[in-house]
């Protein structure tokens, strides 16, 4: 009786639910490692965060450790106290499916030197470029849609 669950190899005989709450429980702990990484690479405290994303600071501890899978308006939240991309946050958590990307636009994501303004702003500029030298609209943003590059002037 103790073997069919303590000896490992019970996986053959996993529910499909067995299975979906193992993937939500890798992804809510992966999401909330990813956001303590990012929180002390910024040189935030746990308080400081807790207070921008308008969250509890027991509530923010228990994202981090993996005991509970926040909210896409929290991870909204948490990304704006951070200033990381909200799109990263829900990738992380499993809410969107990671699209491929540009080398161009990898590079700009991954640069933490400059704020997520400076990479929108960047990532503007590198997209007119695409657009001004491709012969046709197709193809205009692998993967990603540009932040607001045709609203000005129209």
């Amino acid at each position: 009786m103790a073997n069919s669950d303590t000896d490992g190899g019970g996986d053959a005989q996993s529910s499909p639910g067995d299975l979906a709450a193992r993937v939500v429980s890798t992804a809510t702990s992966d999401i909330g490692s990813f956001i303590r990484s990012q929180r002390e690479s910024a040189q935030v405290s746990l308080r400081q965060l807790a207070q921008t994303a308008g969250v509890s600071n027991p509530y923010l501890s228990q994202i981090e450790r993996g005991l509970r899978k926040p909210s896409a308006e929290v991870l909204a939240s948490i990304a704006k106290g951070l200033r990381v991309s909200s799109e990263v946050l829900y990738v992380r958590a499993g809410l969107l499916e990671e699209r491929p990307h540009s080398p161009v636009v990898d590079a700009v994501h991954g640069d933490e030197s400059i704020t997520e303004r400076q990479k929108q702003v960047l990532l503007e500029i590198y997209y007119s470029f695409r657009r001004e030298n491709d012969a046709g609209p197709e193809d205009e943003t692998p993967g990603r849609t540009p932040m607001t590059p045709t609203t000005t002037g129209e």
